[in-house]
């Protein structure tokens, strides 16, 4: 068992998706996993962690090569108890997901899914998202099964340079096109709240929205990937710095 792979595990659909379960079950042959999710679905955390409030974890399953535990807090929060407190040795790679619902384009900035691969990365450890582009708690994972394994391993293999990480965005279909190295779209969510009257409590709101394509024509996005069949694998950078203002902004200030 020391010889195989240490990997750790999180989400943001909490401990008993379907998503992160078909992930542990795929890749328990040839890893050892430790898993940490949340207790419960907290999709659209981003990045977010709880500095008010105590952490606690509870350990749910225990096997050879699988420890499996519930935490009340946020993604990030599990990757931080999972380095800090409760990991055996240095993993070899931190995946999020399997994330039920896609995390393209700028859909990654919220997602919780890849909040863990952006803590893993913050944190010094190379690291991936997997998410499927279906919201459905029944949703079939099944045509992911060879490319995540595929993935992992070259993942591994390969390496990180120090801040980024991989988002990768698998098609809803039975059958894929291929895989598509890609940029991150330019998209935005637009009619993002609905106002709703409670009869005694007055107005209320809920958020919803539509997420539309800024540059629909485009052929070497994650979003045109997805459209067409394609695994979408996008490159991710931690450093937000807009390095084509440097200059500009030496000149005005």
């Amino acid at each position: 068992m020391k010889n195989k792979p240490y990997l750790i595990i999180s989400n943001d659909d909490g401990y008993t998706a379907g998503g992160i379960n078909f992930l542990i079950e795929t890749l328990r042959p040839m890893a050892n996993l430790l898993v940490v999710a949340p207790d419960q679905p907290r999709s659209g955390q981003g990045c977010a962690f709880t500095p008010t409030a105590p952490l606690r974890v509870k350990l749910i399953r225990e096997e050879e090569g699988l420890r499996i535990y519930a935490c009340n807090g946020t993604p990030v929060d599990c990757v931080k108890i999972a380095v800090n407190e409760l990991m055996e040795r240095q993993p070899d790679l931190i995946i999020g997901g399997i994330n039920h619902g896609d995390n393209a384009s700028v859909n990654a900035h919220y997602s919780g899914t890849m909040g863990v691969a952006t803590e893993a990365a913050l944190q010094g450890f190379p690291s991936i998202a997997f998410s499927l582009c279906n919201h459905s708690a029944n949703a079939d994972f099944t045509p992911l099964r060879p490319y995540l394994i595929d993935m992992t391993f070259k993942a591994i293999a390969m390496g990180m340079p120090p801040f980024t990480c991989l988002n990768i965005n698998f098609p809803n279909r039975p059958k894929f096109e291929g895989v598509k190295i890609c940029r991150m779209a330019k998209s935005r969510w637009v009619n993002e709240t609905v106002r709703r009257t409670h009869p005694y409590a007055g107005d209320y709101f809920w958020l919803v929205g539509e997420c539309v394509d800024l540059e629909a024509e485009a052929t070497d996005t994650d979003r045109w990937a997805l459209a067409h069949g394609y695994v979408a694998v996008t490159p991710t950078t931690l450093d937000v710095t807009a390095t084509g203002m440097i200059d500009i902004l030496k000149g005005s200030f």
